[in-house]
């Protein structure tokens, strides 16, 4: 089944900006929100569609991939909420309330940001990493109820153990956190020694991190689940993994292609030779081509970088500097002489043609 275009779901252009798209979002959900339409199945769909086109257009990320792509490049992604309690979640957090329906909100727990450094070559054909990480876990002495071994928690006064206390505004029935137990609905009065009441304490984890080939140096990889515990029951953080790349000594990477510079003599260049330069894969054989300018480049297809999306791979292209000797023995001198007279006598079109241009440049008009 096809679906309907985030833009046209909002109402807004493709170039609105985020504002326009947030001012949209508020609009549409205060029209569809199932407080104001109870027991209307449809206001609810159109409430969760809102939600979902509103979550992909703030990202800027998603927004790069459905612009291009369409609904077919948000496959893999993250898209749409699992429950209608993680929409109410964000449309609470755009409007700055609970989400309206008498119940505790949950929460994402933090992520957490890891650098990992890899090759160059690891870059290209992907890699898998284990690193060491710290995060929280559930206490072992306590069980995760921040208590003290052998004691209970006891039901928040003020809240009646709910977490939240309820205001009316209108149509909508909000629930602020509760001051008195910061929304747990319980007071620990003997805490946990381990984890000083909080259920949880750090850990040390080591974490598979596949990496997939063609990510670019600084680009953030995230691997869903791995991070940071919720305080209130809800999922897990994610980890974040800054990719690093290490630098090469022959390559550099610009864009799916790779540029090699690779030196020659000036009589290869002259004359055309057949040389050895470096791949990702080792080495191989090159052919030069007579007359051979310093700076050319010679491309080898599909010697380069995988695009990290599946669109095919880049080049290996490989820049030519001519080298000139600092130093002749006596023979070579000569020989080069002889070679310069002849250019006199047969001077290059190139040469002419600037020759040309320095002589009408300095003649008087």
């Amino acid at each position: 089944m096809s679906k309907t275009d985030y833009y046209e779901l909002l109402g807004v252009s493709r170039e609105a900006s985020q504002g326009d798209i947030k001012k949209a979002y508020r609009k549409a959900a205060l029209r569809y929100h199932p407080d104001k339409n109870p027991d209307n199945v449809e206001a609810e769909k159109m409430f969760r569609d809102v939600s979902e086109a509103y979550e992909v257009l703030q990202d800027d990320e998603k927004r790069q991939l459905y612009d291009r792509y369409g609904h077919a490049g948000l496959e893999g992604q993250s898209i749409g909420f699992g429950n209608a309690g993680d929409i109410f979640d964000v449309f609470g957090d755009l409007f700055g309330f609970g989400g309206g329906r008498g119940r505790q909100r949950t929460s994402r727990g933090a992520s957490l940001r890891f650098e990992v450094a890899i090759d160059f070559k690891e870059m290209a054909t992907g890699a898998t990493k284990n690193i060491e990480i710290q995060r929280h876990e559930i206490c072992n002495d306590c069980s995760g109820s921040g208590c003290k071994p052998g004691t209970q928690p006891h039901s928040c006064e003020v809240c009646g153990g709910s977490g939240q206390v309820a205001q009316s505004h209108g149509f909508f029935s909000l629930a602020t956190t509760c001051s008195q137990c910061r929304g747990a609905g319980q007071i620990i009065q003997d805490p946990c020694q381990r984890c000083h009441g909080q259920g949880m304490a750090p850990v040390d984890r080591t974490i598979e991190v596949k990496i997939p080939p063609g990510l670019q140096d600084g680009q953030q990889l995230r691997i869903a689940g791995e991070g940071e515990p919720s305080m209130n029951g809800g999922p897990r953080g994610d980890l974040l993994c800054l990719i690093r790349v290490r630098p090469h000594q022959f390559f550099e990477r610009h864009g799916d292609d790779i540029v090699c510079q690779v030196p020659i003599s000036f009589t290869q260049a002259a004359l055309g030779a057949e040389i050895q330069i470096p791949t990702l894969e080792g080495s191989t054989s090159m052919k030069i081509p007579r007359g051979t300018q310093s700076g050319q480049i010679l491309r080898l297809s599909q010697q380069g970088i995988p695009n990290v999306r599946g669109y095919g791979q880049g080049d290996l292209l490989v820049q030519i500097t001519v080298e000139i000797p600092k130093k002749l023995t006596r023979r070579q001198e000569e020989i080069l002489r002889d070679f310069a007279q002849t250019e006199q006598k047969n001077v290059t079109p190139e040469r002419k043609s600037f020759l040309e241009r320095m002589k009408q440049f300095f003649e008087p008009i």
